[in-house]
């Protein structure tokens, strides 16, 4: 394996014991394996990890449920102690706390931001390790899962894995605690054919299940990175170091740029539908021009991303170069013509390629 970095996701499971407190051993035996994985494959290592919310209910004495001001306090306080307990087990190393919200994600200066600063961490030698800031989300503005979170990190740093860690050895075609027959799969090409072994519980203490390990697995796959669910704590990841995995691999899809990657993945502001006159020139790496958009829907601003459809199938995304308002005057026309239209011209292209990603899917 030609890994040079790489995102170990480590769920609230993987680092308590049974009765939900961190598990100093388990802690230390991952922060080993995360040591092996820097000298074997001499890669860059960057962790997602759980457990602040469960270490914050212990040291403040509460139990489940809470209300969510509780579970904010709890994170908050847990949060500190986590990252003590995470310097002290990578130790010489530095840490770094990076706590990112859906915000950061989805709005593209702020997804640069956090981009720069894992960039800066790891230039400057420290272990970044991150959570999502859940002592100030809710529920609107939550990314929802670390292992969502872990996905979107990946693509951050342009990682070349992305190391799932979990209370079981992998994907399975049923449920290994009710079908003693259960197979595990060892490699996926296609993560639709995939889906529906996913099941949807999670553990008791964490926010997950398999359902959101296939869809960080997607989310990571589009940006071209490899994706390995694995147990074993510390010791599975140590297998892995030395080129033996024994989880389920999810191939990646070929490596794209990370500013496409992020597009593919946002929610759009509005909605384009072109004609397949436009649908193959995008195909053929041409930029999206007016004349070839048929309809627009919802109102939306310079700079936002939007969704290009054909055939009632979302094709693209991408940002847009001028607003609804705008674009309702102009769709269909020629370049051209946008002068005499609007007074003024800033662009020919409605969308250029450069700020384009296409999503429709092509089979495998």
């Amino acid at each position: 394996m030609n890994w040079q970095r790489v995102v170990i996701k480590l769920g609230t499971s993987s680092l308590t014991d049974d009765f939900g407190r961190i598990s100093p051993p388990k802690l230390w035996a991952i922060a080993r394996a995360v040591q092996v994985l820097q000298l074997e494959l001499n890669c860059k290592v960057v962790i997602v990890s759980s457990g602040a919310g469960a270490a914050g209910r212990e040291r403040l004495g509460i139990e489940l449920p809470l209300t969510l001001p509780e579970k904010q306090a709890a994170a908050a306080v847990g949060q500190t102690l986590l990252m003590l307990d995470w310097a002290k087990a990578l130790a010489p190393e530095p840490v770094a706390q990076l706590l990112l919200s859906a915000s950061d994600i989805k709005e593209r200066e702020r997804y640069i931001n956090a981009k720069n600063a894992l960039e800066a961490s790891l230039k400057l030698g420290a272990i970044p390790i991150v959570n999502e800031n859940d002592s100030v989300a809710t529920s609107e503005i939550k990314l929802g899962d670390n292992d969502t979170l872990s996905a979107w990190t990946a693509q951050l740093i342009n990682a070349d894995a992305l190391i799932i860690l979990t209370d079981v050895d992998g994907l399975y075609d049923h449920d290994p605690r009710e079908n003693k027959n259960a197979k595990r799969i060892e490699i996926v090409k296609n993560i639709k054919e995939v889906e529906s072994f996913a099941g949807n519980a999670g553990s008791l203490r964490g926010t997950g299940g398999m359902v959101t390990k296939i869809k960080a697995a997607k989310i990571a796959s589009e940006a071209g990175i490899e994706t390995v669910i694995i147990g074993g704590g510390g010791a599975g990841i140590e297998e892995i170091a030395r080129g033996n995995i024994t989880g389920t691999r999810f191939l990646a899809k070929p490596k794209t740029s990370a500013k496409k990657a992020w597009l593919s993945q946002q929610d759009e502001s509005g909605k384009i539908f072109i004609d397949k006159g436009a649908l193959k020139a995008l195909e053929n790496g041409k930029s999206l021009l007016a004349i070839g958009i048929t309809k627009i829907e919802k109102e939306f601003a310079f700079g936002d991303v939007l969704a290009i459809i054909c055939n009632n199938e979302v094709v693209a995304r991408g940002l847009t170069n001028y607003s609804h308002d705008a674009l309702k005057l102009i769709q269909g026309k020629q370049s051209h013509e946008i002068s005499k239209i609007l007074g003024h011209k800033d662009y020919d292209e409605v969308i250029h390629r450069d700020n384009m990603a296409l999503i429709k899917e092509k089979d495998d």
